[in-house]
């Protein structure tokens, strides 16, 4: 909440100022005229820091509001009611700013979908047009609670994924950090050891003592390139091409690459039978879930079946020539759009590829425990078995 200075005319033509608590200006003209009072300027007088990384809206957040919202409606309660109960009570600030607007444009005379397209960051495209075909429909409270099914089921998935990639990351980055230390400090003291006593140094020490001569010479280099290529990738991954090309790499990855490809589908026919299901009609059903595919090779896929089915083909076959899409889920849909029951034969498809997907993360999570393990075994036990090697040799020339 930031703090505004106003100066306004009441009915009676007093001019009056005062400073007001609001999200933004729109909120404080609306609380001024609440109060009878004609704002003739408002200035902004806090200062309002952000950090984008605590302004973001988790998609938690989101699917908690919906949820709490769908319950709120379906109990009777005025849509402004609901919206400022809700908007006082939500702790993320951007949400709640977010929320109290909405409530504000609606009083103004706007609908829900209208006032929620105010903000495409917190309520996306699939967001608001479900909302819309729930208005046209008047059955609001049951869209709102297959959106919060919907989205309940996207962060569960979203969260088990990072949760199964957390410990490799943990567990790689806490081995990269121990061997750079052991290089840059540790076998540095024994080369100078060995030095210092001559004679000739086995094969495996004399490699492990020039990577670390080479760590220490170029290491502000390695770093400056390593952090060149994280950006030059980060900004080549904003472009279309780019995003295009990572994506399509990303399907072709051993492991990680099914993962990915399930995850897609899956996300695809949830979104796309939650759509329909609420009375969205195909075209803009696939329109809105290219947009929230996640993943541009689907994304392409999609609009291309999208094009293809305005000139009257049937959605199977478009979707076959993609490439993304596996025989068994193009039977599927074939068969829903024959029979005329697509969005249950979507819906049907998404919980098998939730399962899969569930399969797919413990599958990973159980091969990739034991290969860090090895790997981490492998280098830091050779290094110390590098730097020991002359040593034995100096005890058996002793001897």
């Amino acid at each position: 909440m930031a703090r505004f200075t106003y100066v306004g005319v009441t009915t009676s033509g007093k001019q009056v100022k005062g400073e007001i608590q609001a999200a933004n200006k729109n909120e404080v003209t609306s609380l001024l005229r609440k109060k009878k009072v004609r704002p003739i300027s408002i200035k902004n007088s806090s200062i309002d820091i952000k950090i984008p990384f605590l302004d973001h809206v988790k998609l938690q957040d989101i699917s908690r509001f919906t949820r709490q919202f769908s319950a709120m409606t379906s109990a009777g309660l005025a849509l402004v009611s609901c919206l400022d109960i809700l908007g006082g009570q939500t702790e993320n600030k951007k949400l709640a700013a977010a929320i109290k607007q909405v409530s504000t444009d609606i009083q103004g005379g706007s609908t829900l979908a209208d006032a929620l397209q105010k903000h495409p960051s917190i309520f996306n495209s699939l967001y608001s047009n479900m909302v819309s075909s729930g208005e046209a429909s008047g059955s609001l409270d049951t869209v709102l609670s297959r959106l919060a099914d919907y989205l309940e089921k996207s962060d569960a998935l979203r969260r088990k994924i990072k949760g199964a990639m957390m410990y490799p990351v943990i567990v790689l980055s806490v081995a990269v950090a121990a061997t750079i230390a052991m290089l840059t400090f540790v076998v540095p003291t024994f080369a100078q050891m060995f030095t210092e006593t001559g004679g000739s140094l086995p094969l495996p020490t004399r490699i492990v003592m020039n990577i670390s001569g080479f760590l220490q010479t170029f290491f502000p280099l390695i770093i400056l390139v390593i952090v060149g290529a994280v950006v030059a990738l980060y900004y080549y991954n904003k472009t279309e091409d780019g995003k295009l090309n990572i994506d399509r790499v990303k399907l072709q990855l051993p492991i990680l690459g099914d993962l990915e490809r399930k995850s897609s589908i899956g996300r695809f026919t949830q979104t796309l039978s939650t759509l329909l299901t609420s009375g969205v009609t195909i075209l803009d059903a696939l329109s809105i879930t290219a947009k929230t595919a996640g993943n541009k090779v689907l994304e392409k896929g999609i609009i291309r079946t999208l094009e293809r089915i305005s000139g009257g083909l049937t959605i199977a076959e478009p979707l076959k020539e993609t490439g993304v899409f596996p025989p068994m889920v193009i039977h599927m849909i074939a068969v829903g759009e024959k029979t005329g029951d697509l969005a249950e034969m979507l819906k049907k498809i998404a919980e098998f590829y939730q399962e899969e997907v569930d399969a797919a993360v413990e599958a990973l999570t159980s091969v990739l425990e034991p290969i860090m393990i090895v790997i981490i075994g492998i280098v830091v036990g050779g290094i110390m078995i590098a730097m020991y090697l002359p040593m034995f040799d100096m005890i058996g020339t002793i001897k």
